[in-house]
């Protein structure tokens, strides 16, 4: 028993451990909630495309001196923006435009990244730096993740409407504009904070695992953000604490945590599902 408390515990003995769980717990919270409407509205791509488009932001952001989270959500914005744009002028389908902006903008950062000498190291850019995370830092991503839950919990009928049908919510007196520029924001927000846990290629796993994984076990949307949010802030809890006892990298660790998970609701269900079905049959 003993063996078992020392197993969990012994990590949170370093400062460094410590930051890195609370910022992983603060991220998890956050991802979860919005992963819930983007699995509904169906913006996984969305998600994988601003995550990747940042990449140019961090880099022209190192090289004015200025934050790299502001460089980091502007590039997000434009890529959601440019996203938009193709869609509503041209033939091209969002999946489509989604594919050629946010591999070009991810290319150009690849780019802007070789030509530009900074001190930003690109592994931890591209796959996170979790144990590395300041107090800075932290403080930071408890402010996004303070703004984006507050937004979405004051706001949750309003997304689920829109991201359920949004000429209903045009009905009803909603601003589909708003609520789809509203849900972006907070989706650049979420990846800005995410990117220090798992970095710009693994955020979008973050962002859809929780909700993908409530998806198959509930039926209720409730039901849903619960089940989301145990998900990600037990992964995030257990992935920390298993990446310090392999010596392995921490971001990598939750998303294999996640997708496990994934993996056994789906299994589950359909277990479920066939159990079911040989009820009802005579």
């Amino acid at each position: 028993m003993n063996a078992i408390y020392q197993w969990f515990t012994e990590p949170f003995a370093y400062p460094f451990m410590q930051n890195a769980l609370i910022t992983a717990l603060l991220v998890s919270i956050i991802c979860a909630m919005l992963s819930c409407y983007l699995v509904l509205k169906g913006w996984s791509l969305m998600g994988d495309a601003i995550s990747h488009a940042v990449l140019p932001g961090i880099v022209v952001a190192f090289w004015l001196s200025l934050p790299l989270t502001i460089g980091a959500f502007v590039a997000g914005l434009l890529c959601s923006v440019c996203v938009g744009y193709l869609k509503e002028n041209s033939r091209i389908k969002e999946d489509t435009a989604m594919g050629i902006v946010f591999s070009g903008m991810f290319a150009l950062g690849i780019v802007l990244f070789s030509k530009i000498e900074t001190d930003q190291h690109l592994t931890h850019i591209l796959f996170g730096n979790l144990l590395g995370v300041s107090d800075a830092e932290m403080l930071q991503t408890l402010v996004i993740s303070a703004v984006v839950f507050w937004v979405v919990f004051l706001r949750r009928k309003d997304f689920l409407l829109y991201c359920f049908d949004s000429t209903q919510a045009k009905i009803v007196g909603l601003s589909p504009r708003l609520l789809h520029y509203s849900l972006l924001i907070l989706l650049a927000l979420t990846i800005v904070s995410a990117m220090q846990v798992v970095g710009v290629i693994l955020v979008v796993a973050m962002l859809i695992s929780p909700g993908i994984t409530a998806f198959i076990l509930s039926k209720r949307f409730d039901h849903m953000i619960a089940i989301a949010l145990v998900t990600s802030i037990s992964t995030s809890i257990f992935g920390t604490i298993i990446s310090y006892h392999i010596d392995g990298a921490t971001g990598p660790c939750i998303i294999l945590l996640q997708a496990a998970v994934f993996l056994t609701a789906l299994i589950y269900s359909k277990i479920k599902l066939r159990f079911s079905a040989a009820l009802e049959t005579p």
